[in-house]
């Protein structure tokens, strides 16, 4: 007898957006060390249009209750400012 598995939107969508995430990663690498111009153009366009759909993946599940973010507190935002702009 074939064991069969069933998985929810929720899941499927958690996958899709994890797979998203290391695809974009993939591009991102691609694009940073690739020595032909166009080609590099060609990795960007693909890098855009990826994080096009991880941002469609991640609004999905966000809106389905299944991916909360918290909100930064104003004093972490302040800290992680200063940070940023002495790392500069």
């Amino acid at each position: 007898m074939a064991n069969s598995t069933t998985y929810t939107d929720k899941e499927i969508l958690q996958d899709t957006l994890m797979a998203q995430k290391h695809i974009t990663d993939a591009y991102n690498t691609y694009a940073g060390e690739c020595c032909n111009e166009k080609l590099r153009t060609a990795m960007l366009d693909i890098l855009k249009e990826d994080h096009c759909i991880q941002a469609d993946i991640f609004s999905m599940l966000q809106s389905n209750g299944w991916y909360e973010v918290q909100p930064a507190e104003a004093k972490m935002i302040t800290q992680t400012k200063q940070k940023v702009t002495s790392s500069n």
